[in-house]
């Protein structure tokens, strides 16, 4: 007997179409409509990126920053994107044999994407091998693959700038560097003498104290042989399938940095317990957890009460890639709207020969094209030891750029209308992740009153910015005159005006770079619109001189 309908009738083919109920009966061809945007190069394309890390001192990786580029623009690795986030990680806390093992599982495309991060050196190349511009080097290629896959950078960052801070105990510096130099990415959970790779983490903040870290209750007792043990608990810890995790605690002296392997020198698991991953809005492809400190096994790192003094500059770095990754965040939201521009079209023609469409497109290429100078300018100046400047730079910028994140790719998600609201193009996913970089490692209060506290405490940090803006002054009027308001800021900070500090600093950074190395329209365009108050407020409000090709052709894949 065939088929059969639900009352028990047999089947029939359906007298309009002649065929059975399941038949899908075309209505029309399908035309009009975007092609993917894969198998492209991010890194080659970038115009603004490839010309900032020449002029920064990093010529020598192009080459490999364009083939890296080829390999992260590829359908492969961006499937591997969309998976790793489709499938989020899973907690287990047992085997199936009763132990507890605190392990998190992923999806083999998370593996993959580490994998090739990992062997691009991202997580340590440039401690690895100082050369000048390593840092801008890794910069290029940290933003590269960020615009295929944000979340898998979250253990890549920690790593790269959990490196000075292990400095400041030169023997636990020995004995980890040759481990984290590694560039075969290892995904055992094992003893780190036995891996080729290991990847680092962190754990900083308590339920209580969340910023406020020395809030933190968390207790370290010190043993006969040198070493203490750990009883707290943390409440974000990022990355927790990570090798070892730098931790703040309580000792006799005061909050201090420790060092907390996941497995004891004796091979044995440590008192690492994760108690639950974070269901988050967005880098759902990582795990972030709460931990529990049970008698786990540490060693410290500086010396003790000096805690907040040596996780610092592990601190700066993670700040730098939060900016690296915004801009890439940006620009690949930007480049998406710009593809579907210029194939899509509606009314008659193109929707990249519109004029509206033209003016939000161009003022999105100037907030990604001042992004990107900014963070490879950052990036120069973690080479060249330009402390008081990147001292007061980097939380300005971070505030800055990482703020206009998701305002960028909202505006890029509605470019592609409906079509931009579904998990498909991807722009969902940008959007999801776009707040994140402004809440780690400080958010925008945070930031704001870093720098005040810079101001305060070191006082060649005014004078470093100042002699850095200066570079571009005489030029435009409209930036001259922000730059004398500027001073006047920096001479009487307050506290209630510490945002208003802050992105006054980093906009004219940025306005600086742009009048100095980018095209002069666009230059033009961005002092107009950024400094000299032409602009409506959201973006596709610049002036009509201002929407230039020249700005459009920044963007396209």
């Amino acid at each position: 007997m065939g088929p059969t309908w639900a009352d028990g009738g047999r089947l029939r083919k359906c007298p309009r179409t002649r065929g059975y109920p399941w038949t899908v009966t075309p209505t029309h061809d399908v035309f009009n409509q975007v092609p993917p945007l894969v198998d492209w190069n991010p890194y080659v394309t970038n115009r603004t990126l490839v010309d900032a890390v020449e002029r920064e001192g990093a010529g020598w990786v192009q080459d490999e920053a364009a083939e890296f580029g080829e390999l992260t623009g590829s359908a492969v690795v961006r499937q591997w994107a969309v998976l790793a986030n489709r499938y989020p990680p899973e907690l287990r806390t047992h085997a199936p044999t009763g132990e507890r093992i605190d392990e998190v599982h992923f999806h083999p495309a998370w593996h993959e994407l580490l994998r090739v991060s990992v062997a691009g050196g991202l997580h340590a190349s440039p401690w690895a091998d100082d050369r000048p511009g390593a840092h801008v080097a890794r910069a290029a290629m940290f933003m590269t693959i960020g615009q295929a896959e944000a979340g898998h950078g979250c253990p890549i960052s920690m790593t790269y700038s959990v490196v000075p801070s292990l400095r400041r105990q030169p023997e636990l510096a020995a004995l980890w560097e040759p481990r984290v130099f590694g560039r075969e990415y290892d995904s055992r959970s094992m003893p780190a003498d036995e891996k080729a790779s290991v990847l680092m983490g962190m754990a900083m903040t308590e339920k209580q104290g969340g910023s406020d870290v020395r809030a933190n209750t968390t207790r370290a007792e010190p043993t006969a042989d040198g070493s203490y043990r750990l009883t707290g608990h943390k409440w974000f810890c990022s990355a927790p399938m990570c090798d070892a995790f730098l931790v703040l605690a309580q000792a006799p002296e005061g909050l201090t940095c420790f060092m907390v392997p996941r497995w004891t020198p004796d091979g044995l698991r440590n008192g690492f317990h994760l108690q639950r991953l974070k269901d988050k809005l967005g880098n759902r492809s990582n795990a972030s957890s709460e931990v529990e400190l049970d008698s786990s096994w540490a060693q410290r790192v500086g010396e003790e009460g000096r805690g907040v003094s040596t996780i610092i500059e592990m601190v700066s770095h993670t700040r730098l890639d939060c900016v690296l990754g915004s801009a890439a965040g940006m620009r690949e939201a930007v480049v998406q709207a710009a593809h579907h521009a210029t194939h899509r079209a509606a009314f008659g023609k193109a929707l990249v020969e519109q004029p509206l469409m033209r003016n939000v497109l161009a003022d999105l290429a100037l907030e990604t094209e001042a992004a990107t100078l900014a963070a490879i300018r950052l990036a120069g100046a973690f080479d060249r030891r330009e402390d008081a400047f990147r001292r007061i730079a980097t939380p300005a910028v971070k505030y800055l750029v990482c703020k206009r994140h998701p305002m960028v790719v909202a505006e890029a998600l509605e470019c592609l209308g409906g079509n931009g609201y579904v998990e498909e193009s991807d722009l969902p996913r940008l959007f999801r992740e776009s707040p994140l970089n402004s809440i780690w490692e400080g958010s925008g209060n945070v930031q704001s009153l870093d720098v005040l506290r810079a101001l305060a405490k070191e006082p060649d940090t005014a004078p470093a910015l100042l002699e850095e803006l200066e570079s571009a002054a005489g030029v435009d009027p409209r930036y001259d005159e922000h730059l004398a308001g500027l001073r006047t800021e920096l001479a009487a900070p307050t506290e209630a005006g510490a945002r208003r500090l802050a992105e006054s600093i980093a906009l004219a950074l940025q306005a600086s770079l742009m009048i100095r190395f980018a095209a002069s329209e666009l230059a033009d365009a961005f002092v107009a619109s950024r400094l000299g108050g032409d602009h409506g407020g959201a973006f596709g409000t610049l002036p009509e001189a201002a929407v230039t090709e020249a700005a459009l052709e920044r963007i396209r894949p």
